[in-house]
């Protein structure tokens, strides 16, 4: 699962510039929307269970917050850098706006690989990123939220940390808590389910019943697993999925032609969702190349692992069966595969769309952190499906009437929303 060499920033931006001209901008809002309003680079010290010290860097990129307080998660990846998170934080801000959430866009990092760390080095990370930026975030500033391999313990080692410097409560400062200690319950399921209630909207458009339907996933983390779980719900059947195998250091597709059982996976998979490729095997997987999942035969591709999956080197091998590509990752297609994909009348559910269940839910854990009180699950997945459902509606409908692609539609969306914000506010 290769993010290649490539800069996600620059891609961004590029895509901000189409968005930009077809809303016909004044050349000073797109310079202010082009660009992060703030970011914090920094050093975060940690003593090893050795006892040697490793300075690990870390990130905060506060990209907009004409709607509301920054909101946006924070990644625990060897290969991070302010580029990425910048993109991230764009990303959110557009996410944020297309989902109607009152909240801007933000984004975290530290450059490490949880793999490779204890216990108590994470806790220490967690502890020292809030360290170094506990002035400039906060309920009403900046909420942060867990991301690529972290978790919930380690916001609420953040949140106990900013507690502490700040001398009081607020559990709202951070979302992605366990329940129980500020969480929300559903929050784990809901980027996987959100995605699958975008998806069960286009099928509709489509004329296809989802229990007719067959599809290949990428990536068995939290998204992946949420989304197989609501898809099967549906009546889908997954014939593939594909994730990263530590042990290997390789990426591997794990197939079933009759459909694999997300259940006996989960039970052979690890907690950063590594499927164990020969326990897989015993089980009467077929173990294919990690790439493999692009390729299969099935009506419905969801890449749900990391950016840049879908490039110009690999679009051609996508079979002309699929119909839907579901984005779960942030930026899974790389722009010139997504025009050789529109090329082919290949539907997609654009990524600040598709994955946006996870901040809309996030938002909801917010709400329920700052005025104590807490809903059940059934409550918060049915207010889950209202929004994803009215927000994929208001894309779908925009695009059939401006003949827009859905990417297209739900980005003019987003940038008129936050560009009109930014305008009301006085700010250009």
């Amino acid at each position: 699962m290769s993010t290649q060499s490539y800069n996600a920033f620059s891609v961004v931006q590029a895509q901000f510039d189409r968005i930009a001209e077809m809303l016909e901008l004044d050349a000073g809002t797109r310079s202010f929307l082009r660009i992060p309003m703030r970011e914090y680079s920094f050093s975060i010290p940690v003593k090893m269970q050795d006892g040697h010290f490793e300075v690990f860097r870390g990130f905060r990129v506060q990209y907009n917050d004409a709607r509301g307080p920054a909101k946006g998660g924070i990644r625990f990846h060897p290969l991070e850098t302010l580029d990425s998170v910048r993109a991230l934080a764009a990303a959110m801000t557009w996410k944020c706006a297309v989902a109607d959430l009152p909240l801007g866009g933000g984004k975290g990092g530290v450059v490490c690989d949880p793999h490779n760390l204890t216990s108590g080095e994470l806790e220490s990370i967690c502890r020292g990123w809030v360290r170094r930026i506990v002035r400039d975030i906060g309920p009403n500033q900046d909420v942060p939220a867990p991301d690529v391999m972290s978790t919930s313990q380690h916001m609420l080692w953040m949140l106990d940390e900013y507690e502490t410097i700040t001398g009081g409560r607020y559990p709202g400062a951070f979302t992605g808590k366990p329940v129980g200690m500020g969480g929300s319950l559903g929050r784990k399921e809901a980027t996987g389910f959100g995605l699958v209630f975008t998806l069960r909207e286009a099928l509709k458009i489509l004329g296809v019943k989802p229990e007719q339907t067959t599809a290949a996933v990428q990536g068995f983390g939290a998204v992946g697993q949420a989304a197989i779980e609501m898809y099967q719900q549906l009546g889908g059947t997954v014939t593939a999925v594909a994730c990263w195998n530590q042990t290997d250091r390789t990426s591997y597709t794990f197939r079933r032609a009759g459909g694999i059982d997300a259940t006996e996976l989960h039970e052979i998979t690890d907690r950063f969702g590594d499927i164990d490729k020969t326990l897989a095997e015993g089980r009467g997987y077929e173990v294919l190349p990690g790439d493999a999942w692009l390729e299969q035969d099935v009506d419905i591709l969801i890449p749900a692992a990391l950016e840049n999956q879908i490039t110009a080197e690999n679009v051609a091998r996508i079979p002309d069966r699929v119909r839907v590509i579901a984005e779960g990752a942030n930026g899974p297609t790389s722009p010139e595969a997504d025009t050789a994909l529109a090329a082919r009348n290949m539907y997609i559910i654009p990524d600040i769309l598709g994955n946006a269940g996870g901040v809309t839910c996030s938002y909801f854990e917010q709400v329920q952190s700052n005025m104590n009180y807490y809903w059940q699950k059934d409550e918060v997945i049915g207010r889950l499906n209202v929004k994803m459902t009215s927000a994929f509606l208001d894309v779908a409908d925009f695009a059939e009437r401006k003949k827009l692609t859905m990417r297209d539609s739900a980005y003019v969306i987003a940038v008129d929303r936050v560009a009109r914000a930014c305008r009301d506010r006085g700010w250009v």
